[in-house]
């Protein structure tokens, strides 16, 4: 019984040993991996969703890849609760002479000749009983990409992020101690 018993004790410490050195190899890998990837504040929609046919064609991955940043064409007014969409005069001051034989950009012109505002179609909508404002979340420093995803890789517009959900909402103020209670985007 003795001799059995003998080579029990290195088998479980050798079982053990390899326990611990992979349970180490799993909290390593997570270690390494990018915070985005492991806490991001605003996940991806479980979903894919289709983007809306907006009245006239517009990639933002090209025009962003021409130096424009978001602010540069999408201001936050007062009350600070919406981004606007830019004025047809603003797109016109390239596109008076950029790709001006598109029919997109001749499509542009009329609205701008108009006077008319494009009807575009928004991407994300604030939930009914939400009390959302962009400002502050722009004046705590929160980037555009932080819940609209990589603007900068979409050709057309869609919701990528599931931004608009309470549990997004909730994890990024938790994750960034920021106020958390209900009356803090619910009010009365």
């Amino acid at each position: 019984m003795v001799k059995r018993i003998g080579w029990i004790a290195p088998v479980v410490i050798a079982s053990m040993l390899a326990a611990f050195l992979f349970l180490a190899a799993g909290l390593t890998a997570q270690q390494a991996a990018p915070p985005q990837a492991m806490n991001q504040m605003v996940p991806d929609n479980p979903s894919d969703h289709t983007p809306p046919v907006q009245p006239i064609p517009y990639s933002h991955k090209k025009h962003l890849s021409l130096g424009l940043d978001c602010k540069d064409c999408h201001t936050n007014p007062e009350p600070g609760k919406l981004m606007t969409f830019p004025d047809t005069s603003k797109c016109m001051l390239c596109h008076v002479t950029v790709a001006n034989d598109k029919p997109s950009i001749q499509k542009l012109a009329e609205y701008a000749k108009s006077k008319q505002a494009i009807p575009w179609v928004r991407v994300y909508t604030v939930l009914p009983g939400v009390a959302w404002n962009h400002r502050a979340h722009l004046e705590t420093g929160v980037k555009c990409e932080t819940c609209h995803g990589q603007v900068r890789q979409m050709e057309a517009m869609s919701e990528v992020t599931s931004v608009t959900t309470m549990y997004s909402c909730l994890n990024c103020h938790e994750m960034n101690h920021a106020k958390a209670a209900c009356d803090t985007c619910h009010k009365h």
